[in-house]
């Protein structure tokens, strides 16, 4: 376990936060980070952030370098969209590219910085919807880099943070998705192009201010709902942190989605040093 001062910067994207550090030179195993994902990321006796990002050592010939990402429990999280964003934005300050690419496990990404905080992501993927009903209430689950649902509420619902809270740990944990579990995607539309959003994430273990991978699975399912049949879309998602845009291509004959990307803010918090 790694037992030195670690240099960090606390960043965020849309209110979603992270603890990020350079991990080229101190070459942390992923069982290190993990392990050191729970003191970090507690709120009262660490930094506190909804997960701690490690940019490493490239894992793919194809890949500038490799993010890591991990929950406050330690546990893998697969892709952050708003860490994602984050931690383009903090390797553009360290030199590398406006246009670079990463890896997250064997799938290779593409970031864009669009501003000093704006950052794109291409995702690598094709998405499709298949819909479950439990409980009477009809569900979305969608792959985005990690596993999602997502569910229509009412508008008044969607500000009931305890309601969500109980509906999205039960929804989590449902045998339906284990043994991994899901994130939960609570949704209201506000027009054929935008909606309204609110995350309990898996590994958070509570609702976060915003989810990217959430919101890409959230606006394919707005308009996989509406049976929209456009073949590119561009969709606006607010969330209690921020707006999202989400952009992707639709194959109306194969029901797929893909040239998704994700849009949105990334910034820098202040930088410290773990003790």
């Amino acid at each position: 376990m790694f037992n030195s001062a670690l240099p960090f910067i606390k960043m965020h994207g849309a209110g979603n936060d992270f603890v990020v550090f350079d991990n080229r030179k101190l070459q942390l195993s992923e069982e290190d980070i993990a392990s050191l994902a729970p003191d970090i990321c507690d709120r009262k006796f660490g930094v506190g952030s909804d997960g701690i990002l490690a940019l490493s050592i490239p894992q793919k010939p194809e890949a500038d370098y490799t993010m890591i990402y991990r929950n406050p429990d330690g546990s893998n999280a697969g892709m952050c969209g708003n860490g994602a964003r984050c931690i383009a934005l903090f390797a553009y300050s360290l030199g590398f590219d406006a246009t670079h690419t990463f890896n997250v496990h064997n799938q290779v990404y593409q970031a864009k910085i669009i501003s000093e905080d704006t950052v794109s992501i291409s995702f690598p993927m094709e998405a499709s919807i298949s819909e479950q009903q439990i409980n009477e209430r009809r569900l979305y689950q969608i792959h985005t880099g990690t596993e999602h649902i997502v569910t229509t509420v009412e508008e008044a619902d969607l500000k009931k943070s305890d309601l969500l809270k109980k509906q999205g740990k039960k929804l989590r944990y449902h045998e339906h998705f284990q043994p991994k579990g899901t994130n939960v995607n609570f949704i209201c539309g506000t027009n054929s192009k935008s909606l309204e959003l609110q995350t309990y994430e898996r590994g958070v273990e509570d609702l976060t201010l915003a989810c990217g991978t959430g919101a890409i699975a959230s606006a394919l399912a707005w308009h996989h709902i509406q049976k929209q049949h456009q073949p590119n879309a561009k969709y606006q998602v607010k969330t209690e942190g921020g707006t999202l845009n989400i952009h992707f291509s639709f194959d109306r004959n194969t029901n797929t989605y893909s040239n998704i990307k994700l849009e949105g803010p990334a910034h820098f918090v202040f930088k410290g040093t773990f003790l």
